[in-house]
């Protein structure tokens, strides 16, 4: 990737106001991945619940009921634990990297309903697209030579933390070459924590690991510069 294909992530978004929902604190906190239900996607509540650990989803089988996920244990991809294998960095050579480029188009495909456990609703798209155009939430889009996007992701940047998604692909490694991309990228630009929520097979695969939530916390607050302990 050149350089010129990278970002400076390093003008701050905007400022949202203070959320008027209110999460206890981690001491109070059930042992449940799922900690609460209701709210709103407000980009201030969105914005605080990162920077406290958790972010919304839907509740499997409840349609409509929005709720607010801390799992434990959390998923992270250590930014140098990313495994990059030969298949994939050929892969790369393939394709071209932009950033920032095309929000919309990302998000809505990673929303595409025929997806297997798809939870990206138009509200979320909505709310995240709010949260892109204030600066907070970014994309990584890979794009084949033909000219057409072949995979990306997307995800919330609060300061040293890039808070993943979703991700998708429509040409083979694609997504993979996505998160080399963003790895690169938090790289550049300082940042130092990367969440993926739950370590599930395929992200194991690349290199995420399991860490206890007050591990997760903890790292947190020196990412983000913000006390959540």
């Amino acid at each position: 990737m050149a350089d010129n294909e990278f970002v400076n992530w390093a003008t701050r978004p905007q400022l949202v106001e203070d959320s008027r929902w209110r999460f206890p604190p981690p001491s109070e906190w059930p042992e449940s991945d799922l900690l609460s239900i209701g709210g709103d996607l407000q980009p201030s509540t969105v914005v605080n619940a990162y920077r406290r650990g958790v972010f919304p989803m839907e509740v499997s089988g409840l349609p409509g009921v929005l709720g607010w996920w801390s799992p434990d244990p959390r998923g992270i991809v250590p930014l140098d634990g990313l495994r990059v294998t030969r298949s994939m960095r050929q892969s790369a050579r393939r394709y071209e990297i932009r950033v920032d480029t095309c929000f919309a188009r990302v998000i809505r495909a990673c929303a595409d309903p025929s997806r297997e456990n798809g939870w990206i609703t138009g509200a979320f798209i909505a709310a995240y697209t709010r949260l892109h155009e204030l600066g907070w939430a970014h994309s990584v889009e890979v794009f084949g030579r033909d000219g057409q996007l072949a995979g990306g992701l997307y995800g919330i940047r609060v300061e040293g933390l890039f808070a993943g998604e979703s991700m998708f692909h429509v040409k083979r490694d694609a997504s993979k070459v996505a998160l080399m991309a963003l790895v690169d990228q938090m790289r550049t630009n300082g940042m130092t924590l990367l969440d993926v929520q739950w370590c599930t097979d395929h992200l194991a695969s690349l290199g995420a690991v399991a860490i206890p939530r007050k591990e997760y916390l903890a790292r947190l607050a020196a990412a983000a510069a913000y006390s959540v302990l």
